[in-house]
């Protein structure tokens, strides 16, 4: 247990934060839960009876005791909230995406670096125990040089949603910033920036006002490109990750179980947290000796949500570099931006 814990607060009580942020912060001893904004339904204390629950995210910001503010708000607003949080004088951890654009992006670690403080984007998803398998994968070789990677995240949602940020045309709304964020994080952190990029974006949902398609091609260069997919109307989900080389392929479902288990109630210290069942193994495919084909089954990584909260302290108490780098968050916003 640590004497010197990071006094924490969050800013909304929707989705993310029952389910991404107030069970992390609440386990891990590194945090201190102080408290969550909730304007009108005060949930929060049911499994939280110690907080505080705010009215407003300024009462939030403006309270003294708290040292992080996580900015887990609809997307057009998070800029702004950032932004208050960084002046107040606290440490920010910001959910994807960063900011609509690279010019805020910018502006936002501008303003962090003058006040001497943390903007930290949260991209979780590089702790998926299904990324861990692709990344171990190419650290290690293990179907010589890449030449072609295949990362989608499907979903089937042909119906308008209820959360109307999601559905409404504002700044970094539509499924490719939602959840192309989540891709192109992997992918930048596995090979860095890309030599030049093709994107298409769709509407095909009735009456949908914000791309519910999407596809990003990143050529490397180096004979390597990678195609991101995401899309609300796939029915029959794909493989999420296929990568071939010039040694072998590897496949990979998305079967990552931290979200679901944390939507059914399972908190992070439970010790069946992350673990994938039988099953949902990858299937790597090399060449023997022989020159035959010959398949085996990559056993599932550990999922460690946890993970991204202990690089948040790192950084913040012991000063060691976030593991997002502002390059990655610049790169990726290049990409995702409309007009580009």
């Amino acid at each position: 247990m640590t004497e010197n814990k990071i006094v924490t607060g969050i800013l909304s009580y929707g989705m993310s934060g029952r389910v991404f942020h107030a069970p992390f912060i609440e386990v891990n001893p590194n945090f201190e839960l102080r408290g969550i904004v909730e304007r009108s339904k005060k949930n929060a204390h049911e499994k939280y009876p110690h907080i505080i629950s705010y009215d407003s995210v300024d009462q939030l910001i403006n309270d003294p005791a708290i040292e992080l503010v996580i900015v887990n708000t609809p997307n057009d607003t998070h800029v702004d909230f950032a932004l208050q949080a960084l002046k107040a004088g606290k440490h920010v951890l910001i959910e994807k995406p960063f900011a609509p654009t690279m010019g805020e992006a910018n502006m936002l670690f501008k303003v962090a670096e003058e006040m001497g403080k943390h903007i930290l984007p949260f991209h979780n998803r590089r702790f998926d125990a299904d990324f861990l398998a692709l990344k171990s994968v190419v650290e290690n070789n293990e179907v010589g040089r890449p030449i072609e990677l295949h990362i989608r995240f499907d979903r089937f949602k042909p119906q308008i949603g209820p959360k109307v940020f999601k559905e409404t045309k504002v700044p970094a709304a539509g499924v490719i910033y939602d959840l192309g964020s989540h891709l192109l994080d992997q992918t930048l952190s596995l090979f860095g920036k890309p030599k030049a990029m093709t994107k298409v974006r769709g509407v095909y949902r009735p009456n949908s006002k914000v791309d519910d398609y999407g596809c990003i091609i990143l050529n490397y260069g180096s004979g390597l490109n990678v195609y991101i997919t995401v899309s609300l109307l796939v029915a029959n989900p794909q493989a999420s990750f296929v990568l071939h080389g010039t040694n072998g392929s590897f496949v990979k479902n998305r079967t990552d179980v931290q979200e679901a288990q944390l939507i059914d109630g399972m908190m992070p210290n439970n010790p069946a947290f992350g673990i994938e069942p039988e099953g949902m193994e990858g299937i790597l495919t090399n060449p023997d000796q022989e020159e035959n084909l010959v398949s085996k089954l990559v056993p599932a990584e550990l999922g460690n949500y946890m993970g991204l909260f202990d690089e948040v302290y790192k950084t913040i108490r012991e000063g060691k570099p976030y593991f997002v780098t502002k390059d990655q968050i610049i790169w990726q916003l290049e990409i995702l931006e409309p007009n580009k």
